[in-house]
């Protein structure tokens, strides 16, 4: 098992990516803390991989309140004794707004749930991680935070703020036994595109324009099996890399 014993503190983990992620990393050996807003879910998923190699744990938590990832880090460490990976998964769209019509309360919450809630979490965990002189943190970004036209206006810059808060950590903690990697999924089939009421048509229309050479859409499953190359050791020696996979949607 590539994973035997690891602890894992996974976010957005009750539906796409995530709940893909937490079943993988799981079959692997891997004891994963779930945390996502809907705790029903997390416990259904839990119960499912009862029979694995690893386990799973359900924790009810929203990464753009404080409270919550500061909880969620504790619960972590107080189950399993400390934090061997973290995987920010959790994030949402912006209804693809731009510049001359974004809302403020769209901004302020892409941000505190892509960019700020990330940047938390990995605040708390690093006190652990530097105290094992191990860790290893996993950004979700997208290849909206390598190009222009692949998302509204706070996604985009969101999500191009993850990478280089990727860099960052990787080139700064490497010393100290911390890596820092990104994935940049391209169109992947799950829930989140089912949440946007309202998009900017403008917008939106580019951006599938840009998606019309490679239209069809990755598995969760897909990203889930790059999650567990990059918290196995077999990734050693990737640090501050982002990997796209998008079905060579940025080819072009």
């Amino acid at each position: 098992m590539r994973l035997k014993g690891k602890v894992v503190l996974l976010t957005g983990a009750s539906s796409g990516i995530g709940e893909a992620a937490a079943m993988r990393l799981a079959e692997e050996g891997a004891k994963v803390v779930a945390v996502a807003r809907r705790f029903e879910r997390l416990k259904a998923l839990a119960e499912r991989a009862a029979n694995l190699p690893g386990e799973i744990f359900p924790f009810a938590g929203d990464m753009s309140k404080d409270e919550d990832i500061k909880n969620s880090v504790r619960a972590t460490v107080e189950k399993y004794g400390g934090i061997d990976v973290l995987v920010n998964n959790a994030g949402i769209l912006d209804r693809f707004l731009s510049a001359d019509n974004m809302e403020d309360e769209v901004w302020d919450q892409v941000m505190a749930v892509n960019l700020t809630g990330p940047m938390k979490l990995i605040r708390e965990a690093m006190s652990h991680m530097l105290k094992q002189k191990s860790g290893n943190i996993i950004n979700i970004s997208s290849v909206g935070g390598l190009f222009g036209a692949k998302g509204g206006l706070a996604y985009v810059t969101s999500k191009h703020g993850i990478i280089g808060m990727t860099k960052h950590i990787g080139a700064i903690f490497a010393d100290q036994g911390i890596r820092c990697n990104a994935i940049a999924p391209g169109s992947i089939k799950t829930e989140i595109g089912q949440t946007v009421q309202n998009p900017n048509m403008t917008v939106l229309n580019k951006v599938l324009k840009s998606a019309e050479v490679f239209p069809a859409a990755g598995e969760p499953e897909d990203i889930a099996n790059l999650i567990l190359f990059l918290a196995s050791d077999e990734s050693k020696f990737v640090n501050g890399a982002t990997i796209v996979s998008d079905g060579g949607w940025t080819i072009q």
